[in-house]
């Protein structure tokens, strides 16, 4: 006789350790395919986190710690500078400027607030006027903070003095203007 017709022979005779193989070589499958699950939902996250790093590292996205960029990669925020009244407005504008300047390691030394319009202000726009003093090696990434966050900020103005041989910073006046949509 062989193989296959002596185990048959023997789960007829004997019906409970049939059931107990049987339910033994389920459970091996069950395992079995849940340890492919697992495995494949392993190699899909590993999959992405590399495919998210290539992308961060090729520079077509924001690293998720930088909050004013959404998951786009656009900033996040409205393009107005926010406010009841345009002193607000002004007020925020002077907070944002001075957060970027602190940020890119600078110091404000002055600043002034034009919320009426000079002669050549456009209707609408808030602008301020600021004394900086900043490494120069820095500049280029205050600059892009400014121009690329939100709300929208335009660099009207970059007068920069040239350091004496004693200053390591530069001292600069930095022209920037913002526009308020005004009350909704």
């Amino acid at each position: 006789m062989n193989l296959v017709a002596t185990l048959r022979k023997f789960m007829v005779s004997s019906p409970i350790v049939a059931g107990a193989v049987y339910a033994g070589l389920v459970i091996v499958l069950l395992v079995l395919a849940a340890t492919s699950l697992i495995d494949l939902f392993n190699q899909r996250a590993a999959v992405a986190a590399s495919a998210a790093m290539l992308e961060q590292l090729e520079g077509r996205k924001p690293h998720m710690a930088d909050k004013r960029f959404g998951e786009s990669g656009a900033p996040s925020g409205s393009a107005f500078l926010e406010g009841a009244t345009v002193t607000v407005a002004g007020a925020a504008l002077l907070q944002r400027v001075a957060a970027a300047v602190t940020k890119a390691g600078g110091n404000v030394l002055s600043s002034q607030l034009d919320v009426q319009g000079g002669p050549n202000a456009k209707a609408g726009f808030v602008s301020m006027v600021a004394n900086c003093e900043l490494e120069q090696a820095a500049l280029q990434a205050l600059l892009y903070d400014l121009e690329a966050g939100m709300p929208f900020l335009f660099v009207d103005q970059l007068d920069i003095q040239v350091a004496t041989a004693g200053e390591s910073k530069l001292r600069f006046l930095l022209g920037v203007s913002g526009q308020w949509q005004g009350v909704k």
